[in-house]
């Protein structure tokens, strides 16, 4: 018997979240009729040993190294069988009969490529994470000290869904990516996810392309997941440099030369911000010079060229 949905969760030196995560799979009803894989993203952690000390029913892949994001799930993906692949973060936790409502939607509605549930704090409190596509607009106001401004932050309002209250179900341009679902087959027609998009915006591209095919998005707001936020890439010393380059080389791909030009432009103002918060942060000259020269290097590396996107 061909399972009901693929899981595939990446697993980077968080062990006691990603066991959370399958313990919650594991007493979910359903759980018999899915394929569980975890690709374990060259932990020092132990967590591939102590995932296949206590889960029996998952697959565990080990990479020697961190593959980031994309080429994980790609990895990850390639493995899997069933019709409907659910890409899950470790650091959640669906409440059970969560993920057999995602897939019973997904049957009923052809023309909807993908959906996602509502994401939770661990309190109950609700995470407001759908946005809608990243236009040139939002190149200038997004993280900017003018999205204060009156004007410009409805863009910003625009963006972030601030009008929904994130309880109900809606269509939806980018939903929340640590639990998303799309079927099996459309992934592979998009080719999975970009490689160049190592960390972030690989989701919103993603998302992107799977609308140009002519299929919807879903958010189920009456679904949800327990997310533990941030707590999956909190470990990254350089995630400010790699989300700043993974957003250059979304806007080059999607908004071509001037797209890019401009998303430059907005993280030189925004060093310039940091620069001048620098001062009033540090009254220490050495401190206040340490933290500068560290930014400074910062900017560099991420300013740095980087190769063509691919269409």
């Amino acid at each position: 018997m061909s399972a009901r949905v693929s899981v595939l969760i990446l697993s980077w030196n968080t062990r006691e979240l990603t066991l959370c995560c399958l313990r919650a799979l594991e007493a979910d009803p359903g759980r018999p009729d899915w394929e569980v894989i975890v690709l374990d993203n060259g932990s020092e952690d132990g967590s591939a040993d102590a995932i296949e000390a206590e889960f029996s029913w998952a697959r565990v892949l080990r990479e020697p190294e961190n593959l980031g994001y994309a080429v994980g799930n790609n990895r990850g993906a390639r493995q899997a069988s069933a019709e409907y692949l659910l890409l899950l973060n470790s650091d959640t936790e669906p409440a059970p009969g969560t993920i057999e409502a995602m897939c019973v939607f997904l049957d009923a509605n052809p023309e909807y490529g993908a959906c996602a549930p509502r994401l939770v704090h661990p309190d109950g409190r609700v995470q407001k994470s759908c946005k809608r596509w990243p236009g040139l607009a939002v190149a200038c106001v997004y993280d900017l000290f003018w999205k204060g401004w009156p004007l410009l932050s409805r863009i910003d309002d625009h963006y972030f869904y601030r009008d929904f209250d994130h309880l109900g179900e809606r269509d939806i341009e980018q939903p929340p990516g640590a639990c998303f679902l799309i079927r099996r087959e459309l992934w592979e027609r998009l080719g999975g996810m970009d490689e160049e998009l190592w960390l972030f915006y690989n989701d919103v591209d993603l998302c992107k392309r799977l609308h140009a095919m002519g299929f919807r998005i879903r958010y189920l707001g009456g679904l949800s997941v327990v997310h533990h936020e941030g707590a999956s890439t909190a470990r990254f010393a350089a995630m400010v440099e790699i989300w700043a380059r993974n957003r250059m080389t979304y806007y080059r791909k999607h908004h071509g030369a001037f797209g890019h030009f401009l998303v430059r432009q907005a993280l030189r103002v925004r060093g310039l911000q940091e620069w001048w918060e620098i001062g009033r942060r540090y009254p220490d000259p050495k401190d206040r010079r340490a933290a500068r020269l560290e930014l400074r290097a910062l900017l560099q590396r991420a300013l740095a060229p980087q190769p063509e996107a691919k269409a």
